[in-house]
């Protein structure tokens, strides 16, 4: 069964329940490194900090307004300009709908917008032994591009990182350096 969800932009209104997503992901999973539950105050900084950037922060909905999932997008390697065409995203669905299309619907809905930012290439990280994430990526074609061995430890184990890219335009795309 897929669902239908409705991506629009996030509101300060909708961090409780990008919370709630984002801190079973960190308890259950190994898809986020972090140890520790984030809190309320985090998750507003992190959203005050892409919107003021002027990067996007989607929710999917579904018809009764519950947030199913969200993604975003920010600088990948903000310190050096050369990488400024690049971003890096990530993508979190609510445990009940993972499978059903939310993910899908979230992660389309970033491409126009980094095109829309002049961006070129959209990176992702991926613990190596998330295979569902990992094909669920190259489905939309990204492309695996790096593996990092033991770069992270989580649950008493170390985790190996996988780096997946997908272009947002054509690849070699002509940008002016100014």
């Amino acid at each position: 069964m897929r669902v239908n969800p409705t991506v629009r932009d996030a509101t300060e209104g909708d961090l409780p329940a990008v919370l709630e997503i984002y801190n079973e992901v960190i308890a259950t999973s190994t898809a986020v490194y972090s140890l520790e539950p984030s809190t309320l105050e985090e998750r507003r900084s992190w959203f005050r900090s892409r919107c003021s950037s002027g990067f996007p922060v989607v929710v999917a909905v579904d018809q009764g307004g519950d947030a199913m999932g969200f993604a975003s997008f920010g600088e990948w390697r903000g310190t050096w300009p050369g990488y400024r065409y690049t971003v890096e995203h990530t993508v979190h669905v609510r445990h009940d709908v993972r499978g059903l299309g939310v993910g899908r619907a979230l992660v389309e809905d970033l491409f126009p917008r980094a095109l829309a930012l002049r961006k070129h290439v959209m990176v992702g990280g991926i613990d190596a032994a998330n295979e569902a994430s990992i094909r669920f990526h190259e489905r939309l074609g990204f492309e695996r591009v790096a593996r990092f061995r033991e770069v992270g430890h989580k649950f008493d184990r170390w985790l190996d990182l996988i780096f997946v890219q997908r272009f947002i335009d054509a690849p070699g795309a002509s940008r002016s350096e100014t």
